[in-house]
């Protein structure tokens, strides 16, 4: 998938209602706009656009669920979304790790 998609995808994820949905859907296999505003500090109308936002990047999916809508988590979207989350930590593991020995090979310069 390109950039695009992926800075779509973490901004969808970077909002803290949106994680939170994400955490009551996964927790309770599922739920729809009015179960999931009975547990969150927003209005009905709020949480669903917050699930149109997670539907566009394809976090969630819904099917209906008599005058609703039932929504779930994509869980290999979920997945991809954690596999680039780990692959970032590491890059910037590997670059803290360069600063830290070139930080040390200064201050060894400076004690000589």
């Amino acid at each position: 998938m390109s950039a695009a998609i992926d800075d779509e995808l973490w901004s969808a994820v970077g909002d803290p209602i949106r994680r939170q949905m994400l955490d009551l859907l996964l927790a309770g296999g599922g739920g729809t706009a009015t179960t999931l505003s009975e547990q969150l500090p927003v209005t009905r109308q709020a949480v669903a656009k917050h699930l149109g936002v997670l539907g566009r990047v394809g976090l969630v999916h819904d099917t209906p669920s008599g005058r609703e809508r039932r929504y779930e988590v994509d869980e290999a979207q979920l997945a991809r979304a954690v596999a680039q989350l780990s692959s970032v930590g590491a890059a910037w593991d590997a670059r803290l790790r360069r600063i830290k020995r070139i930080a040390e090979a200064i201050q060894r310069d400076r004690e000589a």
